[in-house]
């Protein structure tokens, strides 16, 4: 890098006699350098170096050059833009419609979105670009959404959302030279839209009543009112929580969720049997049928497995909230696969980084994740104007305030 510096300062120095002449000379190695890394591009489009053989008959070639004029720091600069003939090629370095040059801070950010990490990024600026940034370099850069993420997360919200679903995510964090496992929580609500957003995002070691406390008050602080149906996991001093800052909120637990622990210590050989009663219960057409089915299942399995029963009867009030509304309301609420789909998807774009050194590094990651994810929800979930219809029976009086 420094023998870089020193053999720009030479040809700088070498001829030119005032700020202007420098200026121009910059913008000649700009134009020079965008243009080498462009016909870099399109070798790698066609897959075969320009005058080479091998694009004899490959069923696509270059096809000379297009002018297109640039805005950048160095003033106006004209570019010589390869084309092919089939009309293809899309340069990566300068898009398309471009008319200004994106810092390369921008496209850092984007590739770490992406899901790309520092040492990916840097090997690819390196290998692409010929350019030198260094892990160190690339996490600075991606610090510059800090404080875009102190915005989000601070930012007005709707006064009412029908559903919330909460859900946890774990991830390898390094603390005090030692990895350790921290979860990430989300909190993503369906709007009166009917479309999905991310609320916020949490990041700790231990879930407690006072950090679920601080959670649902930092909804009240940004706008939140109420929320008229909960959907979660059974996770540690939430109930109490949400009871506390959102007292009308109706709760809901995730039967898959109950499933998978009951069946946790069921032997293969009762696995199927056991799955066939639990599925009696859950599927009832009505929550005084799916108490038979309890009282039945209890009678078949308390003797080998009375932890099953007593779960499902401890949990029962908010395992049992869906039954009393039809098959389109249930569908949406009976599990939290809403936000566990979005975790799966943020399990893609987060999956080459095992250990993240820092909070920080995790949050930056995340939320970048969030964006790109987010694009995706354009639309209403399935059947909302036939739930909001059902929603507006149930809670005629709060929606009618709202």
């Amino acid at each position: 890098m420094n023998e870089r510096k020193n053999e720009l300062v030479e040809l700088l120095a070498s001829g030119c006699t005032s700020i202007e002449e420098v200026h121009d000379m910059l913008k000649e190695l700009f134009k020079g350098t965008i243009e080498r890394v462009l016909d870099a591009e399109m070798d790698n489009h066609l897959g075969y170096e320009k005058h080479n053989n091998e694009g004899d008959h490959s069923g696509n070639s270059r096809n000379g050059y297009g002018l297109k004029t640039i805005q950048t720091k160095l003033g106006k600069t004209e570019l010589k833009i390869p084309r092919d003939r089939n009309g293809e090629f899309e340069p990566a370095i300068i898009q398309k419609y471009q008319t200004k040059s994106d810092d390369l801070e921008q496209q850092i950010i984007a590739m770490y979105a992406k899901g790309m990490s520092n040492r990916d990024i840097e090997d690819h600026l390196r290998d692409i670009y010929g350019i030198d940034a260094s892990p160190g370099l690339i996490s600075k850069i991606t610090d510059k959404v800090l404080p875009l993420i102190v915005e989000w997360q601070s930012r007005p919200l709707e006064r009412i959302y029908p559903i919330v679903f909460l859900d946890g995510i774990v991830y390898k964090v390094r603390k005090d030279s030692k990895v350790i496992n921290k979860c990430f929580y989300t909190v993503l609500g369906v709007n009166m839209d009917g479309r999905k957003e991310i609320l916020g995002m949490w990041i700790t070691e231990n879930e407690s009543a006072s950090f679920w406390a601080s959670v649902c008050n930092e909804l009240r602080n940004r706008g939140v009112e109420d929320i008229l149906i909960c959907c979660r996991d059974n996770l540690s001093g939430f109930s109490t929580a949400i009871e506390a800052a959102f007292p009308k909120t109706e709760q809901q637990l995730c039967v898959i969720h109950q499933i998978r622990n009951s069946t946790r210590y069921v032997s293969y050989k009762d696995l199927k049997a056991v799955m066939a009663g639990l599925k009696a219960i859950y599927q009832a057409p009505s929550e005084d049928d799916a108490l038979y089915h309890l009282e039945e299942f209890k009678e078949k399995w308390n003797k080998k497995y009375p932890q099953i029963g007593k779960s499902w009867e401890d949990n029962w009030a908010a395992l049992s909230t869906f039954f009393k509304y039809p098959e389109e309301v249930r569908r949406l609420i009976y599990t939290t696969n809403a936000v566990e789909g979005f975790h799966r998807m943020l399990r893609k774009y987060t999956k080459t980084k095992t250990v993240f050194p820092t909070d920080e590094s995790l949050k930056k990651s995340i939320f970048l994740s969030i964006q790109e994810i987010s694009k995706k929800w354009s639309m209403p979930v399935k059947d909302w104007g036939i739930i909001m219809g059902q929603l507006c029976i149930f809670f005629e009086e709060r929606l009618r305030a709202a």
